[in-house]
């Protein structure tokens, strides 16, 4: 008689429980939820689609897919187009992109996991970690001889233009970890130190332990600190391999360990696997004939150069579970990837706009840009919002006072279509 009693009262008290898991927001992954339900307008989140179909329409992209979360809620998935103009296969939601340099946050994270672990602070010059750039030098750009302007000259018809001519001076101070993560150490980052690098460039096989020491010996572009100037693959790569050398894993290993499957990101590679490779739109670019195919799609790909700087593909959905991690202080679906304290320190304006090379109203974090004045730079995200793009086309940010995540999944980089997409959703906020 007892058992029959207690067995109900057993089951009831479970199912209490079980419920009240499932209400705490970190307790299951994303779900779709009607936009009005997240202060959402269904009718203006359709601007979202006639935006797309609008450069479909005029060559521009074949396709892409397009995710919108608010409070933890997907309120907009939508695929748009086409996976290929020729075979006309239609895009799918889980089509898996090529999102180069949405990669350099991920990177940032990971840099972020080891200053909290205490094995490194920002302002560590990078030559503790690797000797090799330790002394490094500045270039100083003079005039090319001869009689063109400012005495350039003038390269042959339809040649390369002339090789810059430099000389060298000690840089003031190391480069920093701070430095490479905020593209401000001069890195490869402009046409004079981009030549030199050219010449110590890595072969395919070389991962980055064969390779990033060289780097070393290559000539800043600027004076560090003086300037923001984009360092497009040396300055995250770099940070990769000190990750590399801290952890004992290499990079794919650290991430995959400690990021992408505590959050479950289990469709994000840096190489198109058997599963995925199907499901990978092709690439293009825009000429003045049209739509091209990209000749050389997965140049950033390497199953053994696992760069920082660009090298992941992944789902909308995938990366949407690392912007909402972002978004939630560091935390998403029961794991903590970084402390509240963390992000925020990642997401400040460590480098205003009012340095040389930032445009008006962004500044820039710890591997994100940061919008620090919206209405000053023409922007329609909220002041606060931080993300990054990707050159194939992604794009992404995180709002934290509107609580929303926006994802823009495209194959050609069509620059335009950034603050496009930021307005259309942006002006679906209702509540």
């Amino acid at each position: 008689m007892k058992d029959s009693i207690r067995s109900p009262r057993m089951a009831a008290a479970l199912c209490v429980m079980f419920v009240a898991l499932l209400a705490l927001p970190w307790a299951a992954e994303l779900v779709t939820t009607k936009p009005e339900e997240v202060g959402l307008s269904t009718e203006r989140l359709a601007r979202i689609n006639a935006m797309m179909q609008k450069r479909i329409a005029a060559g521009e992209i074949s396709g892409g897919v397009t995710l919108v979360a608010r409070k933890g809620r997907i309120a907009h998935l939508e695929a748009h187009g086409m996976m290929d103009t020729e075979s006309r296969k239609p895009m799918s939601r889980d089509a898996v992109f090529r999102i180069a340099s949405m990669t350099k946050p991920v990177a940032g994270v990971a840099i972020m996991m080891m200053l909290e672990e205490g094995k490194l602070r920002l302002t560590d010059p990078v030559s503790k970690y690797i000797p090799q750039f330790k002394d490094m030098k500045v270039a100083v750009a003079q005039p090319a001889e001869g009689p063109g302007t400012n005495g350039q000259t003038a390269p042959p018809a339809g040649g390369p233009p002339p090789a810059p001519r430099f000389y060298t001076v000690p840089a003031e101070r190391e480069i920093t970890i701070r430095d490479l993560l905020t593209h401000t150490s001069g890195l490869v980052s402009g046409p004079m130190s981009n030549s030199e690098a050219r010449k110590v460039a890595r072969t395919p096989t070389e991962a980055l332990a064969d390779y990033i020491h060289r780097l070393g010996s290559t000539p800043l572009e600027f004076q560090p600190g003086t300037r923001w100037a984009y360092s497009a693959q040396a300055g995250f790569d770099t940070l990769g391999r000190i990750v590399e050398i801290l952890s004992g894993l290499n990079f794919d290993q650290f991430l995959r360990q400690h990021l992408f499957d505590p959050l479950g990101m289990k469709e994000v590679s840096f190489y198109a696997t058997e599963p995925l490779e199907p499901r990978m739109p092709t690439a293009y670019l825009v000429t003045p004939k049209g739509m091209v195919k990209n000749p050389n799609p997965n140049s950033m790909s390497s199953k053994v150069y696992f760069a920082g700087a660009g090298g992941l593909i992944s789902t909308a959905e995938e990366y949407l579970k690392f912007g909402q991690m972002l978004l939630n202080g560091g935390e998403f679906n029961g794991k903590r990837i970084l402390s509240p304290r963390t992000v925020d320190l990642m997401a400040a304006v460590h480098i205003p706009d009012t340095l040389p090379g930032r445009l008006v109203g962004e500044g820039y974090g710890l591997s994100v840009r940061v919008v620090n004045h919206a209405v000053a730079g023409g922007s329609r995200l909220s002041d606060g919002s931080f993300g990054w793009s990707g050159a194939y086309g992604t794009h992404f940010w995180v709002d934290p006072k509107e609580e929303l995540v926006g994802i823009l999944m495209i194959q050609t980089p069509v620059r335009d279509m950034r603050p496009e997409f930021e307005n259309a959703v942006m002006q679906s906020i209702v509540k």
